[in-house]
């Protein structure tokens, strides 16, 4: 009564012709078996005499055979234990008692073997709308929704990739034969995961067909690994077409714009298109480029306006739209081919459920041959371009280029990462992406030569596979930061409403960014100095696994210091007792403690115009460079004991430049610059910044500022130094 074999195509396609998505437990091993992962030996029967006769050795399982549910114990259609006919007849009829109460009169049940005793995991895999192809390994069997023990990779995974999985379970000891038990053959675990998530595996294979696949347990043990259950749901048969992208060469009209147009300003009164002409010509924009654009209004903001996109002196590459809704496709549509970027600021699209609105939108743009950013944005800061979107912003060229899918987070994002020292080579707001995408600025970026290290504040992405491919083949590997909205469920249902945007699981996320080297970071803050470090800190110098020293002047600050380092994975290891006793030879003031944390009194900090620091540093890096060396200074306690005129701050910084200079590429300085937050001392921290950042010198404001930025370069560094 053995089914004859079927290829995959057949079996997905009798259900499908059945009107089913989801394949019995047989169909799915089946298909199993084409990829030889092993599986029970079994049989299908119809009815009691059928139990009798086989060659199957006890103990052995019996299940209900349906495409009615993936989940057969929920229905009692499984009994375990089995070792003779009669208990299979008694299991028959309890299974069919059983399934009568769901309304379920299964005619089929596989009898079966049951597998050698081992460790029970989780092999699975499901296709994502954003991601595609995903693969997991977990702790199996009851455990799995317990101690949600599993890795997952985004696919095609490699050998190593496999390794690495199942290297992160918790589980992992009981794998290796913890407590004197036998260790499972990881070599078959790792088979499997390939046949299921490997270039040639089985979701690579049909990823438009299978929508998930559970091997729940995969049965490992010291002879190998055996799927005791399967379970395949199939996709409903939509194939998504991936919007094309745009080459990175045609964004130099939107961060370089020959021309700007401004759609909505008021002739008579002032709103925010008003401001924005004031804004680009704050930031240096040539007034004799900048076209207002009104239908009646002769002159906006002293500037001559014009009627239409389509009636300006010359193209525009770089328009920017803010008028109502219902009004914007037609604007658009008067461009008439001279209007290259439009960034629509208007709200009241899909955000908001208006797809259609926002489809008109997109048709008009393409029939105008305009490329559309947004809408429900907030504009774009470029200092090579000369524009900006807020006022007071630094017109200085620097090698941060941002992208965010809010308006709100872009003006926090200019305004507090300009005071912490970032200076950026572009920062756009992109909202709903209804054109250009946040892959489209994402390519861009890392083809810019003027961009160093890429943000992304991101709520969600159309094309995950897009930026997969983009982030794992980026050559040269530049630092990618992001900050991912909406990772829990709350908050992706709150970026739903506001982008109308796909929003991905946290774990997905995470995944992403482990296998492509980006740093995942939890708040603007840490989004803020994790940039902040790539900005300043040349990438492949120390070993990123070496020591981090801190010095500085605060007892209690170095002790907490070293608990928030260890949190985020930094090393701050105490010296070996050769250095500690170096140090102490130095003869420095009382009160000095050497152990890492260096502690400083205030005498020895702003003593002898910090040669005694510089004395400090020289005997750490005769003893072999660390990864870092924190500076740390209590500016209160540093300069509110200066003498008047004296800068104690600017006269350690001179030292601390002049060894980076002195040990250049050996380790990374860091200063941390503490203060109680009165505006006097925040002026002085800027000023500091302003001379400390070109130096290759990150200034911080607390130690957990300095952890966090060290951790994600430390992150950056191991992934460019693994193997392949």
């Amino acid at each position: 009564q053995k089914a004859t074999p079927m290829t995959v195509e057949q079996t997905i396609a009798e259900a499908r012709a059945a009107g089913r998505t989801i394949l019995t437990e047989v169909e799915s091993k089946s298909i199993l078996a084409t990829l030889d992962v092993a599986t029970p030996k079994g049989l299908v029967v119809t009815d009691e005499t059928g139990l009798a006769g086989h060659e199957l050795q006890a103990p052995m399982a019996l299940k209900v055979v349906t495409g009615a549910t993936a989940h057969k114990s929920d229905i009692g259609g499984v009994r375990l234990g089995l070792d003779d006919l009669e208990a299979a007849r008694r299991a028959l009829g309890e299974i069919r008692a059983a399934c009568r109460e769901h309304d379920l009169a299964p005619d089929r049940f596989l009898l079966e073997e049951m597998a050698p005793s081992g460790v029970e995991l989780l092999v699975g895999g499901r296709i994502d709308p954003q991601f595609g192809a995903i693969v997991m390994v977990g702790l199996g069997g009851l455990y799995v929704e317990i101690f949600e023990d599993v890795a997952t990779r985004l696919c095609p995974i490699t050998e190593d990739d496999a390794q690495e999985m199942i290297a992160s379970l918790k589980a992992a000891p009981i794998l290796h034969g913890a407590r004197g038990q036998d260790g499972v053959d990881l070599a078959a675990v790792v088979d499997v995961l390939l046949r299921i998530g490997g270039a040639d595996g089985l979701l690579m294979r049909y990823p438009d067909d299978i929508a998930e696949l559970d091997i729940n347990p995969l049965i490992a043990s010291s002879e190998g690994a055996v799927a005791a259950d399967a379970a395949i749901v199939l996709s409903d048969g939509t194939v998504t077409v991936p919007r094309e992208g745009y080459s990175p060469a045609e964004f130099t009209a939107l961060f370089e714009p020959r021309a700007i147009a401004v759609v909505g300003a008021s002739g008579k009164g002032r709103n925010r298109a008003n401001e924005l002409i004031d804004q680009a010509l704050q930031f240096g924009f040539a007034p004799d480029r900048l076209y207002p654009i009104h239908p009646s209004a002769p002159e906006i903001n002293g500037l001559p306006a014009y009627p239409s996109l389509g009636e300006t002196p010359s193209p525009v590459d770089y328009a920017i739209v803010n008028i109502p809704a219902p009004s914007v496709a037609g604007v658009i549509s008067a461009a008439k081919g001279k209007t290259k970027f439009a960034h629509i600021f208007t709200s009241g699209f899909s955000e908001v459920g208006n797809h259609e609105l926002q489809d008109e939108l997109v048709v008009a743009a393409r029939d105008a041959g305009v490329r559309l950013i947004g809408p429900n944005c907030n504009g774009g800061h470029s200092p090579r371009g000369g524009f900006s979107f807020s006022y007071d912003v630094f017109n200085v060229r620097g090698s941060v280029g941002v992208l965010l899918q809010s308006g709100g987070l872009g003006i926090d994002m200019l305004r507090r990462g300009a005071n912490r020292g970032l200076e950026f080579s572009g920062v756009m707001t992109i909202g709903n992406c209804a054109d250009v995408t946040a892959n489209d600025m994402l390519e861009f970026y890392l083809a810019d030569a003027e961009t160093r290290v890429v943000g992304m504040y991101l709520e969600g992405v159309e094309d995950g596979r897009r930026l997969y491919r983009l982030l794992r083949e980026r050559n040269p590997v530049k630092p990618v930061v992001i900050l991912k909205g909406g990772r829990s469920e709350l908050a992706s249902a709150a970026a739903a409403s506001h982008t109308g945007s796909l929003t991905g699981d946290g774990r997905i996320w995470e995944t992403l960014c482990r296998q492509t080297g980006v740093v995942l970071t939890r708040n603007l803050d840490e989004f803020i100095y994790a940039l902040a470090a790539f900005q300043s800190l040349e990438t492949g110098g120390p070993d990123p696994d070496g020591n981090v020293i801190l010095i500085g002047n605060g007892g209690g600050t170095s002790v907490l210091a070293v608990d928030t380092f260890a949190d985020c994975d930094v090393d701050v290891s105490p010296f070996a007792p050769a250095v500690v006793s170096d140090l102490v030879d130095l003869g420095l003031a009382a009160g000095a403690s050497y152990e890492n944390p260096i502690d400083l009194p205030r005498p020895v900090l702003v003593g002898n115009d910090g040669r005694d620091v510089r004395r400090v540093v020289e005997v750490v890096m005769r003893h072999g460079a660390p990864h870092s060396i924190v500076f740390h200074i209590n500016m209160n306690v540093v300069i509110g004991a200066s003498d008047p005129g004296v800068d104690n701050v600017a006269k350690l910084l001179k030292v601390i430049e002049g060894l980076k200079r002195e040990f250049a590429g050996q380790t990374h300085f860091v200063l941390v610059l503490r203060a109680d937050g009165s505006a006097d001392y925040e002026g002085m921290k800027f000023e500091i910044r302003k001379r400390a950042v070109p130096q290759g010198i990150p200034v911080f404001d607390e130690l957990t500022n300095a952890a966090a930025g060290l951790a994600a370069l430390r992150e950056f560094e191991r992934y460019c130094r693994r193997p392949g």
